[in-house]
C-alpha cells in the first residue's frame, strides 16, 4: 500500500478539536486525574450523565442545581452550585472547556422507576432557570465566574425510543420536546446574544439505511422502528424550528454515534446534509457522544487506539466541528475507554488523544492520503516542524511505501502504540520509504 503527503501544500484547514472528551476522569470528588487533560491538550469536556445515576445526586443536572422547581427562579439561594463549581473549576484550571449540557443524566432503570426525565412542567421557567445558570458561570451572578463557557447544549437523546414507555432520556412527546428547545433556545439568545452558542439536542444517532432512503425519509413514508425513528425526529426538529410560528437558533447540533469508524464517518456526511437541507449551513454539527470499542474487554487493546485514532483523522476531513469522546470515566464501564479502574494508568487510547494533540499543537493541516481502506493518515505542520500520524484498522499487517515531500526523512522520530510499544518511539528510520503497520496500531512520524 501507499502513503502520501506533500508537506509544502497546505489543505487551508486548520486541525479540529476532536480529541475532545465525554465526562472527565471523575475520581470519589478529587481531581487526582485531571491532569490527564491537559497532558492530551483536550479542549473540551461534555458535561453528561457526570458522576453516574441522577448525576450523582450533585452535579451538572438542572434539578440538581435547582432542586425545587416551585421555588423562586430569580432568587440564588434557590441554586446549589456546590460541586458544579468545583467541577467546572478543575475543568478551567486544566484547560478543558466544559460543553454544558442543560438537561438530566439518562435513567438506565426507568422501567422500575422514572425520575426527571419528563417535560418541565413549565418551559418558560426551565428556561429562565437554565439562563441563571449561564450568568453564574459567565457574569458573576449568584457569587459566581467569568468563565465564559462557549457552547450550551439543550437536553441529550430525546429521541433515544419511539415508544414512550421505554425511554430513558425524555418522557414526554416529540412536539413537546421541539417546544421546549424553542422556548429555551429563544429565551437564551435573547438574554445573551451572540457571547454564547446554544445548541442541541444530543440526537442519538443517523443509523440503519442507505444513505438515498433516508433522504427520501424527508418526504416520504414514516416507518416505526427505532434506527428510522431518529432519523424522523430530526427532520421534524428542523421542521418545526424552520417554521414562521416557532423559529428557533440552532447555532450547533449534536448527534452522536457507536459504529465503525466508517459508518460513522457516512453519518456526519448524512448529518450534514440534513442540516443543510434546512438552511443550517452555517450550524456546526457535533459528534458529542462516540466510542468505537464500547465494550470492557476491547477497550484494553491498542486496536482501540488505532480505532480512536482513526476516527479523529477520518473526522477531521467532515464538516464536523467537535468531537467528544464517551467518555473518561474512571470505572468497570463499557464507556470508560481510557483509563483502567485497577490501577489508574492509561490505556493505549488514551495515548491516541496524546497522538492527536501533537497534530493539534501544529495547527496547519497538509494533505495527506492512503490508497487503502482501513488506513487513516493525518499530517500537519507550524515552525518548520511537522507530523503524520497513520492508523490501522484494516483488518490485517500493511507495509506502507512512503511517498513523502517537502520534509527530510533522515530526520524524522517514530512513536508507535501496538502490541510492542505504547507511545515509546522506537529508533526506526524511514529512509528506505517504508514503514510496517501491524494491524490495530498508531503511528506517529515526527520531522525536525
Amino acid at each position: 500500500m501507499k502513503i502520501t503527503a506533500d508537506f509544502a501544500r497546505l489543505t487551508g484547514n486548520k486541525i479540529k478539536p476532536m480529541h475532545g472528551l465525554g465526562q472527565p476522569p471523575m475520581m470519589f470528588h478529587d481531581d487526582r486525574m485531571f491532569h490527564y487533560l491537559s497532558d492530551a491538550g483536550m479542549p473540551y469536556s461534555r458535561l453528561h450523565d457526570v458522576c453516574g445515576w441522577l448525576g450523582g445526586d450533585l452535579y451538572v443536572d438542572i434539578p440538581n442545581l435547582f432542586r425545587d422547581f416551585d421555588a423562586d427562579e430569580n432568587d440564588p439561594a434557590c441554586y446549589d452550585f456546590a460541586f458544579t463549581d468545583w467541577l467546572i473549576e478543575k475543568l478551567m484550571k486544566h484547560h478543558c472547556e466544559p460543553i454544558f449540557r442543560l438537561g438530566v443524566t439518562i435513567e438506565n432503570e426507568h422501567l422500575r422507576k422514572a425520575y426527571r426525565i419528563f417535560p418541565p412542567k413549565d418551559f418558560g421557567k426551565w428556561a429562565r432557570i437554565c439562563e441563571h445558570v449561564i450568568r453564574h458561570y459567565n457574569e458573576g451572578w449568584a457569587d459566581g465566574y467569568h468563565f465564559g463557557i462557549k457552547y450550551w447544549e439543550i437536553w441529550n437523546e430525546p429521541d433515544d425510543c419511539w415508544k414512550l414507555e421505554y425511554a430513558a432520556m425524555w418522557r414526554g412527546t416529540a412536539e413537546e420536546f421541539y417546544e421546549l428547545y424553542s422556548v429555551t433556545a429563544n429565551h437564551l439568545k435573547n438574554c445573551f446574544g451572540d457571547t454564547i452558542k446554544v445548541g442541541g439536542y444530543g440526537c442519538s444517532g443517523f443509523y440503519g439505511l442507505p444513505a438515498d432512503e433516508k433522504r427520501n425519509m424527508l418526504e416520504g413514508q414514516d416507518p416505526f422502528t427505532g434506527d428510522e425513528y431518529t432519523i424522523i425526529f430530526a427532520r421534524d426538529f428542523f421542521k418545526y424550528i424552520t417554521s414562521e410560528e416557532h423559529k428557533a437558533p440552532l447555532d450547533f447540533f449534536t448527534w452522536h454515534s457507536y459504529s465503525p469508524v466508517h459508518m460513522a464517518l457516512e453519518q456526519a456526511e448524512y448529518c450534514r446534509w440534513m442540516l443543510n437541507s434546512f438552511g443550517f449551513e452555517n450550524t456546526e454539527d457535533h459528534c458529542n457522544e462516540w466510542n468505537t470499542s464500547p465494550h470492557v474487554h476491547a477497550r484494553r487493546e491498542p486496536e482501540a487506539a488505532a480505532k480512536i485514532l482513526a476516527m479523529m483523522c477520518g473526522m477531521q476531513r467532515q464538516t464536523t466541528a467537535v468531537l467528544n469522546f464517551y467518555d473518561g470515566r474512571i470505572e468497570a464501564s463499557d464507556f470508560g475507554g481510557l483509563f483502567n479502574p485497577d490501577n489508574l494508568k492509561p490505556y493505549p487510547a488514551y495515548y491516541a488523544m496524546m497522538m492527536f494533540n501533537r497534530a493539534y499543537q501544529m495547527g496547519l493541516e497538509i494533505e495527506s492520503s492512503s490508497d487503502t481502506d482501513g488506513v487513516y493518515t493525518l499530517a500537519a505542520t507550524k515552525d518548520g516542524k511537522s507530523v503524520l500520524l497513520i492508523a490501522n484498522i484494516s483488518g490485517e499487517a500493511q507495509t506502507a511505501e512512503l511517498d513523502l515531500r517537502g520534509v527530510d526523512l533522515s530526520r524524522a522520530d517514530i512513536t508507535r502504540i501496538d502490541v510492542e510499544y505504547c507511545f515509546q518511539r522506537t529508533g526506526e528510520t524511514v529512509v528506505d520509504n517504508t514503514i510496517r503497520l501491524p494491524y490495530g496500531s498508531c503511528v506517529e512520524i515526527f520531522f525536525w
